[in-house]
């Protein structure tokens, strides 16, 4: 099998691609945070993103302290507000909704009550916690901009990997993340053709860049650069484009992970649809999560971007190619072995049924079978576990 990745592809990129999104799996990762992300989060390219979460780290300074020496204040005048004297700072510092939560969360105290109560109660309270916090030690993160904000507290050992250097990886590889290399924020499906145009303005609605207080999430694919993994039934190419989405948290709300995959096409609300070959690695901000960033993480993102699609394709090629089944007892008989219940047997059969025209007999069409199956499926438990299923069936061959 030809592997197909030119500027143009087969089709016209001006026209969009013709894409078939019944198969591989669905992904929604990408659309819960373009739901929930408010404007002043969205980005249109990676420099103006870079510059907001390196200048706020810029005016950052962590410390590791002593738990029992910072004192918890609150005053008559203010009594919704508290602050903190930390050692080595004579201005007090004032707790961000996050860092109440994670201090709260170091010395054992239910941080939603002690919101709920004024803030004179809720910092006897909160002192009562420091004083008898076993650990001693805590690491904080105070950043001066106008006013000292107290934007994380963790634990001493916890391994800062700043949000911008996340986003300086990804700008190695995607420059402005707006099309001045082929990274990307991705273009669109349009339903009513079934194509993705990958030609579609970066506007705060339809970008895919984010950052908040608290975190920062980047997706983005090579879309202009279509990927041909063979034939549809009907005779047309099997059209693919790379992606990748990677995340991080400085403050400590989340991982630092990068996910990458094959995948058919993005849609208005930001789906991936037609998803393979999905990996994920993340990485904990344990004491050395800095090292493994520089040693893991970002090599494997620009190893990625750099790769050749060609093991990819030979692996789906392979997986078309391998018949496993050619009777009604070879299906059963084969799905069962592999773990499948009979009910799900025989709506895995139904479902490359429908949508084949035939029945499956190459392990490619029963991978595709499981994935319709996963798709149908409401809890994500069963989803995830139906998708491992097909991914152990693809590694057999690759």
């Amino acid at each position: 099998m030809n592997v197909t990745m030119s500027q143009h592809g087969e089709q016209s990129a001006s026209s969009g691609f013709r894409v078939d999104i019944s198969r591989g799996q669905r992904i929604g990762r990408v659309s819960s945070e373009w739901f929930a992300r408010p404007d002043d989060e969205r980005y249109v390219n990676l420099p103006d993103l870079y510059e907001a979460v390196r200048s706020r780290a810029e005016c950052a300074q962590a410390r590791t302290v002593e738990s029992r020496t910072i004192r918890v204040e609150a005053t008559r005048e203010n009594a919704e507000r508290l602050a903190l004297i930390v050692s080595g700072r004579d201005e007090p510092v004032v707790p961000t909704h996050w860092s109440f939560g994670q201090l709260c969360t170091l010395v054992g105290a239910p941080a939603a009550y002690l919101r709920q109560l004024p803030a004179p109660l809720s910092a006897i309270n909160l002192q009562h916690g420091l004083l008898s916090h076993r650990a001693e030690l805590v690491k904080t993160l105070e950043a001066d901009s106008g006013r000292v904000e107290l934007r994380a507290v963790t634990g001493p050992d916890y391994g800062r990997i700043w949000d911008h250097e996340l986003v300086a990886a990804v700008m190695q590889i995607a420059g402005n993340g707006a099309g001045d290399t082929r990274w990307k924020v991705p273009g669109v499906l349009d339903w009513s053709t079934m194509t993705h145009n990958p030609f579609v303005d970066v506007t705060k609605d339809t970008t895919t860049l984010y950052a908040s207080d608290r975190d920062v999430f980047l997706f983005l694919v090579d879309d202009t650069n279509p990927i041909e993994a063979g034939r549809l039934p009907d005779g047309s190419p099997d059209v693919y484009f790379r992606g990748f989405y990677c995340w991080n948290s400085e403050v400590g709300s989340k991982t630092l992970g990068i996910a990458s995959f094959y995948l058919r096409a993005v849609c208005m609300n930001r789906n991936l649809w037609g998803v393979e070959n999905f990996e994920q690695i993340t990485i904990r901000h344990s004491k050395f999560a800095a090292q493994r960033f520089a040693h893991e993480a970002a090599p494997a993102l620009t190893n990625f971007a750099n790769s050749s699609p060609a093991p990819f394709v030979a692996g789906v090629a392979a997986a078309r190619q391998r018949i496993v089944a050619r009777t009604d007892e070879d299906r059963e008989s084969f799905l069962r072995k592999n773990g499948f219940s009979k009910s799900e047997t025989s709506k895995v059969i139904e479902a490359v049924l429908g949508e084949e025209n035939r029945k499956p007999e190459s392990i490619f069409d029963f991978v595709q079978g499981i994935t319709a199956l996963a798709r149908s499926k409401a809890h994500q438990d069963a989803r995830l576990e139906l998708e491992g299923k097909a991914r152990r069936l693809m590694e057999r061959v690759s």
